[in-house]
């Protein structure tokens, strides 16, 4: 990840059950029975490097992460595994491996025309590039942000806020990007629709992740009052059902691509 400011481990894990289940659809699609050396792009605090393990578990893994919050909680985790702190964007391993897996990580850098044709052909042959991001940029939770932010005496400083995240590009393009260098390319999209305690749950969500390039630049007084205006109007926006969940609707892009 490319954000300075560091990561909290404790709040991301505060979901760690919705946000591993994405690592488990997008690893179910990777066509390798078994690899010798597999790399986690933005391991985090571990919780999809786990499943990895799982999966090949005679390989040599290593999850790589820009926040040393995130590495410190993944070493506790998975004593045994190797964790180094790295940025994606010139990370290159020192021999090919058979898996390179990024579970919601990319979307925070830039430069994907070039950089996952790069990450592919690091690859050996057959090996496979698999990748989950966030699409969610369109949706009340995440056009929010972009609202409040333009409102009020934090306007400046939020001005850039956004462009922290990345634009994703769409199925058909990521398609033609990697289709000349492998063998298949398996691309989707699914929506998730998780069930959270209202409001104030997906605010807790999001401040781990989406919220963070909002909430940084700001004052601790000026953070409260942001998320107290933005806990409000999510909660017009997403309106507690009558079991008392609220329902955030949480679209991803995946894509499993095999080296020629």
């Amino acid at each position: 990840m490319t954000l300075k400011e560091d990561w909290s481990a404790s709040t991301y894990l505060r979901f760690e059950d919705e946000r591993t289940r994405p690592a488990g659809d997008l690893l179910a699609r990777v066509p390798i029975a078994q690899a010798k050396r597999v790399f986690d792009l933005g391991c985090g605090p571990g919780n999809s490097t786990e499943l990895l393990t799982k999966r090949f578990p005679g390989a040599e893994i290593t999850g790589v992460d820009s926040s040393p919050d995130m590495l410190t909680a993944a070493r506790k985790r998975l004593p045994d595994v190797a964790f180094v702190e790295a940025d994606i964007v010139d990370w290159t391993p020192d021999r090919a491996p058979d898996v390179i897996f990024s579970n919601a990580t990319l979307q925070w850098v830039g430069g994907h025309e070039s950089l996952f044709p790069r990450l592919l052909k690091l690859l050996a042959p057959g090996g496979a590039l698999a990748i989950q991001m966030p699409d969610n940029l369109s949706e009340p939770s995440h056009a929010t942000m972009r609202e409040i932010a333009r409102d009020g005496a934090w306007a400046e400083r939020l001005a850039g806020a956004a462009a922290a995240r990345t634009e994703i590009l769409s199925a058909e393009a990521y398609f033609d990007l990697l289709a000349p260098y492998a063998s298949t390319v398996d691309v989707w999209r699914t929506t998730y629709v998780h069930p959270l305690d209202g409001a104030e749950a997906i605010a807790g969500w999001l401040k781990s992740t989406g919220l963070r390039p909002f909430l940084d630049p700001l004052d601790p007084d000026e953070r409260e009052r942001y998320l107290a205006l933005y806990t409000d109007r999510i909660r017009a926006l997403y309106p507690e059902r009558a079991t008392g969940k609220a329902l955030l609707r949480f679209p991803r892009l995946f894509l499993v691509a095999n080296r020629k």
